[in-house]
């Protein structure tokens, strides 16, 4: 049961939790691209990845092992919107050290646009001030994708 605790001014206490269910032991840990794709593919709506566009994060502890996958948003078929507030709102209420950011292009095209290299940049400046890593950046189709790290855009 969560209580609202208030103060002499009425205002009420802001609290910051995360329970992890999960020994951080077993949680998968990311080595490559290919394992944050294969972990993002399974939580990804297959019904939507050739619909509409969906951001999502995953987020990692500093052992690189994966604290949990937050759905940022969901657009159309050309575009969503990802709110660095949010995204870095989920990272620091799991006490992340780094994510890996990831969406998909529902035309199956695996390039990234001109927007997602703004974004990227953007996200990994945020990053920097909250000491939290983007790691890196996957664009998916069902057919495979493409990483930001490993072409060295990050």
């Amino acid at each position: 049961m969560n209580k609202t605790i208030k103060t002499k001014t009425g205002l009420p206490e802001i609290r910051l939790s995360y329970k992890g269910r999960i020994k951080p032991s077993l949680l998968p840990k990311i080595v490559s691209s290919k394992d944050a794709f294969k972990i993002l593919r399974e939580h990804w709506n297959e019904y939507k990845i050739e619909f509409v566009e969906q951001f999502n994060v995953l987020v990692v502890n500093r052992a690189n092992r994966v604290i949990g996958v937050y759905k940022a948003s969901s657009g159309g078929c050309t575009g969503t919107v990802a709110d660095p507030r949010l995204i870095f709102a989920a990272a620091i209420k799991t006490n992340a050290a780094g994510i890996i950011l990831s969406h998909n292009h529902p035309s199956g095209s695996l390039s990234p646009s001109e927007q997602d290299i703004k974004m990227t940049a953007t996200l990994r400046k945020a990053g920097e001030v909250l000491e939290i890593r983007v790691l890196d950046h996957l664009i998916l189709t069902t057919e495979g994708y493409y990483s930001f790290a490993d072409e060295g855009l990050l």
